[in-house]
């Protein structure tokens, strides 16, 4: 009888994922498959119509709650980063798929004419280039310890003829200094020490040719994304996609869909890194919501939350385990779904969503909580710098490990120093879907406060502002009073002369003052 009570702990996901042998200090992933919460394949099966159409409002709040099975995490993430319409029928989603397989080839095939390692099986750690423009040994990589493979010269595909070369521009000495190139090709050796980095506790990246199919991705994303590049953290980001989808385009893409929403946060200034404005928004977020400890990280410095830069940058992935943050991220993807991704990425020449269309009722359901949420509350959902951009999930998730670890932080951090450690210290030992369900409410209280922050502004105006208002109205009034006494004159019978009209106000006043003496 105790068995039956017991709660079912759920199947675990470590065969999904598996761990390089000696790498012990791995956080233990929490996420578990669950009968009956996670979204499983006959569920997932389920939710098409013959032709192929999706119903997704059937599979977001089981996403929500239960996460998606490992088996079926690869294209049920296609939808729900906007790769796919949910209204497209199975033909028309198979065009798509091989239309865009078309176009990363030939994105691909274009990077591997500008340097013959992209597409090679192999990848350099090794600069190939200066920034002035000049080819270190002809622009091929050399022969050094840090080049992983040890890249054999004679085995690359090295253009031999003028038809393998791209031909704008028409030299290899303008080709090496259009700024575009360079930019790019500088970018490769960095590209190439992030992905041997990168997940190296999973025995996916064991294989020389799964770590070249993340560097040949980021690389060509470089090029094709040419106003952000590469940044640092893009290599954490796109490695689940590598593992989740079996083709190499299908994964480039997703990941594409993925930067949409996060490519503000590697664009760098002068002075500036784009992630910086969330963090900001956090700021303001926890002093709503949590003042006593945002008063408390300003006392000790860490007024501009650069303690939660990684969080924000990659996603909580060093926060989690590794399934646990992709438990986290399909989590925040079912909470912000918008039904209309896929028409809004393919056509819009912005990434203003709010702008690009409006919900029907029909279709509403359709929508994630939070994105509902975040409609419902237009106003309130705005970071109040005038932008129209919806405040991402990812910040109230950082405000929820926060206050989390609010009372160690208000009890023991004495500098910024302590509250950074205390923040590194969450690192395997946080439960992804308390910190989501936290989220939603640090949310909820943030957008009644800002509300009621509205309300009491309104109604706090000082009083001279309602004096002011109200002298305006009556003299408004008296004004138009005036001016129809002065255009009706002329068609009164009473005499005009100015005795006669004092007269005849001394009369008016008797009459009436003798009706309310009655």
């Amino acid at each position: 009888m105790m068995n039956i009570c017991r709660k079912d702990p759920g199947e675990p996901t470590d065969s999904f994922y598996e761990i390089r042998a000696g790498c012990t200090d791995v956080p233990t992933t929490k996420f578990r498959i669950k009968a009956g919460k996670t979204l499983s394949v006959k569920r997932w099966r389920a939710a098409f119509t013959q032709e192929g159409s999706l119903d997704i409002g059937k599979c977001l709040n089981r996403i929500y709650h239960g996460g998606i099975h490992p088996s079926i995490r690869g294209e049920v993430w296609e939808f729900l980063l906007g790769c796919y319409d949910p209204k497209s029928t199975f033909d028309e989603r198979e065009k798509i798929r091989q239309r865009r397989r078309d176009q990363y080839a030939e994105l691909k095939e274009s990077c591997s004419r500008m340097f013959p390692v992209v597409g090679s099986g192999k990848f350099i750690t090794a600069r190939v280039i200066t920034a002035n423009g000049v080819p270190i040994q002809d622009g091929v990589p050399i022969q050094d310890p840090v080049v992983l493979l040890e890249t054999n010269l004679e085995t690359l595909p090295i253009p031999q003829s003028e038809e393998n070369v791209d031909p704008i521009p028409d030299t290899v000495d303008s080709q090496e200094h259009d700024k575009e190139i360079i930019q790019w090709k500088l970018a490769l050796h960095q590209i190439g020490l992030d992905v041997v980095r990168t997940d190296r506790s999973l025995t996916f990246y064991e294989k020389q040719e799964n770590l070249a199919k993340l560097w040949d991705v980021l690389a060509v994303y470089a090029w094709y994304d040419k106003d952000v590049g590469y940044g640092q953290g893009m290599s954490d980001i796109c490695s689940p996609m590598i593992m989740l989808l079996e083709h190499e385009a299908d994964a480039f893409w997703c990941f594409e869909r993925l930067m949409q929403r996060l490519r503000g946060n590697f664009r760098c200034t002068g002075n500036s890194v784009g992630v910086e404005a969330l963090l900001d928004i956090l700021a303001n977020v926890n002093q709503v919501v949590n003042p006593k400890l945002h008063q408390h990280l300003e006392h000790l410095g860490g007024g501009g939350y650069l303690f939660a830069f990684r969080m924000l940058m990659v996603l909580f992935r060093r926060e989690f385990s590794f399934g646990d943050s992709l438990f986290l991220w399909e989590m925040m993807w079912a909470l912000e779904y918008d039904p209309e991704l896929f028409s809004l990425y393919e056509g819009a020449e912005t990434h203003n969503k709010y702008a690009a269309h409006k919900p029907t009722r029909k279709s509403r359901r359709l929508y994630g909580k939070y994105e509902r949420a975040n409609r419902r509350n237009r106003a309130g959902s705005r970071s109040g710098s005038g932008s129209d951009v919806p405040l991402p999930i990812s910040v109230f998730v950082v405000a929820s490990v926060l206050k989390d670890r609010s009372d160690k932080l208000l009890r023991e951090a004495r500098g910024l120093d302590d509250a950074v450690k205390i923040l590194n210290d969450i690192s395997g030992n946080m439960d992804a879907k308390k910190v989501c369900r936290g989220a939603m409410k640090i949310h909820k209280k943030y957008l009644k406060r800002q509300r009621r922050q509205v309300l009491i502004l309104a109604l706090s105006l000082p009083m001279c502002v309602y004096l002011s208002l109200c002298l305006s109205l009556f003299w408004t009034y008296l004004y138009i009073g005036i001016t129809m006494d002065y255009l009706w004159s002329p068609f009164r019978k009473y005499p005009t002369s100015s005795d006669s009209i004092k007269e005849l106000q001394r009369t008016k006043t008797k009459i009436l003052s003798n009706i309310f003496s009655d």
